[in-house]
């Protein structure tokens, strides 16, 4: 019992200190823990949001519908489009609306005659501040998680530059030119090589430069893509030289499909970078390359084995022979 009033007069007096120190209006000077508490909240205050886009008074906004009256060409073509949806997104406010979702609030625009200068007008700004800008919305995109550090960002390419809101090409991603023509503009030397004798068919329409290219940045070289498999992009068509074998072709998972194959084309059969098959083996197998193995000394390749894969038949890979014959 005396333990028990011991103990009640130990919490009495606690509450004694402490409550008075939470009620008093001078509490964040009475306690180190409450003077710290106010710190905190004395200082979350609200502050303005500096990024494009950013939410202004609802009054600064004067919808879409005000902009077509002076931009009628402009709204009919962008009203065919996947922004004009914008316009019944209610749950972002007027900032994310129409076309003031992307040229900013337009009543200072409308009140100053049409001031150019009090809106946003895309093609009088910076690649950063353009891309920045598409990026308020697309950047969660699973396509544009890596935009700011792609090599089109960093080589100052901007988002209009292929993309066009008001004027595009092609209903799908509002391009301002079809693939690959579009891709062709900038990329001048890979232009010839899809007019190769042995090339993958871009031209005449099979496949696209994105479908191996992401043109909004990937963590890999030049932009490629990955398989679904998050395997080398290849393997997305030609699924049977993904493996994985028992007995693995070294290069193909070192150095990937480009170790002897051109991807673009090439003037040799499955766009290889040789013509000669022997030779482009014989890059890696001779007995100076310190990894490989060299060819046999009783290769007379003069004669008989004028074709390393007449013997080596599965050279991507194989489950049953470590020689790659089968």
């Amino acid at each position: 019992m005396k333990h028990l009033v011991g103990s009640l007069g130990l919490w009495a007096s606690l509450a004694m200190v402490l409550v008075p120190g939470l009620l008093s209006a001078d509490a964040g000077r009475g306690s180190g823990y409450i003077q710290t508490s106010n710190a905190v909240h004395s200082s979350s205050s609200p502050t303005q949001d500096k990024t494009p886009g950013a939410a202004s008074d609802s009054s600064d906004y004067v919808g879409a519908d005000t902009c077509k009256a002076c931009h009628e060409d402009i709204y009919k073509n962008w009203e065919k489009t996947p922004h004009w949806k914008t316009t019944l997104d209610t749950k972002g406010g007027p900032s994310r609306q129409g076309c003031e979702g992307c040229h900013g609030p337009g009543a200072a625009h409308v009140a100053g005659g049409g001031d150019i200068t009090k809106i946003f007008i895309f093609k009088n700004h910076s690649a950063k501040e353009i891309n920045d800008r598409c990026l308020i919305c697309h950047a969660s995109g699973t396509q544009q998680m890596q935009a700011i550090s792609s090599l089109h960002a960093k080589s100052g390419v901007s988002c209009i530059s292929c993309h066009s809101p008001h004027h595009a090409q092609t209903s799908e991603f509002l391009l301002v030119k079809a693939q690959p023509e579009l891709c062709y503009s900038c990329h001048l030397q890979q232009k010839p090589q899809f007019s190769m004798p042995f090339h993958h068919r871009v031209n005449e329409g099979l496949l696209q430069c994105s479908d191996c290219h992401n043109p909004h940045g990937t963590v890999a070289a030049k932009q490629v893509r990955f398989s679904a498999a998050q395997d080398a992009v290849c393997y997305t068509c030609h699924a049977d030289k993904r493996g994985p074998f028992v007995f693995e072709h070294e290069p193909v998972k070192v150095e990937g499909c480009e170790s002897c194959h051109t991807p673009h084309g090439s003037p040799n059969p499955h766009m290889l970078k040789m013509s000669n098959v022997n030779l482009l083996c014989l890059s890696c197998h001779t007995t100076s390359f310190a990894n490989a193995p060299g060819a046999p000394s009783f290769h007379n390749q003069a004669a008989q084995y004028q074709a390393c894969t007449l013997c080596h038949a599965q050279i991507h890979g194989s489950n049953v022979d470590h020689t790659l014959f089968k």
